[in-house]
């Protein structure tokens, strides 16, 4: 393990919960759930519960592949001090990856809450970690929401973990032997349904009020919370929706999905549901490498609908308020990440697939686009593919939402641009960022929590000068189709501006693409 890891794991301190059986455990830190009592550790007043499990058997052996078992009740008194496992998956983030000790015994979840008693139910935020739905995990110490938690004690903050690529989102009914296997496919979703379950029916015992609950994301993680508002039952367990960088675009099709399938069994040598189950999870991870980018929910027209943006458009979520938003320069961060070998070879097969889709005058609006994009192709393709993946799909939900009745503010990112750079400061960990890492000013950091905390709070994001940051009142327009305004987070300047001033979308050469979807 590298000197950073070991660094990490000393500060995040891993390990595995056991069963306290003697009674010797601080019953002050003790909080008893339906599936047991939980004791957790407290710092700075923070006390943290690490690796509650939030099902009543993990999907090991015979549940692979099976929905997730709802939790049961527990007399027993668990440590509350670790990180459950994370869900399994390839490499992703360098020395990072060595934290994340792997299992198909993956769900399970973390709360952080200030040790006070104010006599009031505090709003809950969940938050959905992202990782293209195949990679990431609760370990993260970007995640580690001591310091959001310290900073704003008024709310409580639960992050959650799910089943990830060929576990959580592998479609499999169309196999000899899947009918046993109807929910495949969308698992990764149903795994955060009972965690939000759990969450209804325990946030209670922990001070938090299970009527003023937030499901927040980036990325996939964002495409999660978008998703998740349209699944039959879903509303009673949260009533806002904070996606940062991830919409309903992040999701594929039956028939995609059995195009993966089909390929990973080539590959393994597998012909049924029975060859697939004496695969080990180490080997099944490696081989999805080949599809990987490539799974995702399915739009299966029973968990899910088949047009998600259209369920929007008829008032589906029309009754839970959003706060939503995407970056400045989103794409650049792919090339880094894959390397630009990688990536220029990825993003060519995707953009001929993605031409191959198109009507004939589709095609030319988008090589006008492209021709307009000053730089090499590799800028060509950043431009293009954040406006099918971010821009077009925030302003389109944005649209979809507000026109149905629904409520939502939308913001456009600018302090920094690339992918996920918002969340440091969001989470108030700006040191993981190194030496040579980006460090935003304090007092726009520290802004933009306040107005993140007063949307979990309240249901608007808008700030007064008395409780802002830098002294400045914020009023943060709802979007409207009309004028079209967004919160623009520039470091310096957070102001409110309208998209038509700021191009966020090409409403002519791009705008169509959200038809079809992420691949």
């Amino acid at each position: 393990m590298s000197e950073m890891a070991e660094q990490l794991k000393a500060l995040y301190g891993y390990g595995e919960n056991k069963q306290i059986t003697d009674g010797e455990y601080d019953q002050s830190l003790a909080v008893r759930c339906v599936n047991g009592t939980f004791v957790g550790r407290k710092t700075d007043n923070i006390i943290a519960y690490k690796g509650i499990p939030f099902v009543g058997r993990q999907p090991v052996g015979e549940l692979r592949w099976k929905a997730p078992v709802e939790f049961a009740a527990d007399d027993g008194v668990y440590e509350a001090y670790y990180n459950g496992k994370s869900a399994c998956q390839n490499k992703f983030y360098g020395e990072e990856d060595e934290l994340y000790y792997q299992g198909e015994d993956c769900l399970y979840l973390d709360v952080w809450k200030a040790d006070e008693s104010t006599g009031e139910k505090k709003p809950v935020l969940v938050w959905v970690h992202g990782g293209a739905f195949e990679a990431g995990g609760t370990a993260s110490p970007l995640f580690e929401c001591h310091n959001i938690v310290k900073e704003n004690p008024e709310i409580i903050v639960v992050s959650i973990a799910y089943r990830l690529g060929v576990f959580g989102f592998f479609h499999l009914s169309h196999l000899p032997g899947g009918e046993e296997y109807p929910d495949a496919q969308n698992l990764g979703l149903m795994d955060q349904m009972m965690a939000l379950k759990w969450v209804h029916e325990n946030i209670a015992a922990f001070g938090g009020d299970p009527d003023k609950v937030t499901i927040g994301g980036e990325s996939a993680g964002a495409g999660s919370v978008t998703l998740l508002p349209l699944i039959e039952g879903s509303h009673t367990y949260f009533k806002r929706v904070l996606p940062e960088s991830g919409f309903p675009v992040f999701t594929r099709s039956c028939e995609q999905a059995i195009e993966c399938t089909d390929e990973l069994m080539a590959e393994l040598g597998c012909h049924s549901l029975s060859d697939l189950q004496t695969i080990d999870a180490e080997t099944l991870v490696e081989a999805s490498r080949s599809i990987s980018l490539r799974m995702s929910p399915e739009r299966d027209g029973n968990y899910l609908p088949l047009d998600p943006y259209d369920a929007y458009a008829k008032g589906a979520v029309k009754d839970i308020v959003f706060l939503m938003g995407c970056m400045k320069n989103e794409f650049d961060y792919f090339p880094l990440i894959m390397g630009e070998e990688v990536f220029n070879s990825w993003s060519s097969d995707l953009m001929k697939k993605k031409l191959g889709q198109l009507t004939e005058e589709e095609r030319d609006l988008v090589m006008s686009f492209c021709q307009d994009v000053k730089g090499d192709p590799c800028e060509e393709t950043c431009r293009l593919f954040e406006q099918m993946w971010f821009n077009a799909p925030l302003i389109r939900l944005s649209e979809n939402q507000t026109m149905a009745g629904g409520r939502a503010y939308t913001y456009f990112f600018t302090a920094e641009p690339g992918h996920g750079e918002e969340l440091v400061a969001v989470f108030d960990h700006q040191e993981l960022n190194g030496e040579e890492g980006r460090v935003y000013d304090e007092t726009f950091a520290k802004t933009m929590r306040k107005m993140w905390v007063q949307f979990i709070k309240t249901g608007n994001p808008s700030v007064s000068a008395d409780i802002s940051p830098d002294g400045k009142a914020k009023e943060w327009p709802l979007y409207d189709p009309e004028n079209k305004q967004v919160m623009v987070f520039d470091e310096f300047d957070i102001h409110p501006e309208k998209e038509a001033d700021r191009k966020i979308v090409d409403w002519d050469r791009t705008y169509f693409l959200t038809k079809y979807y992420w691949l």
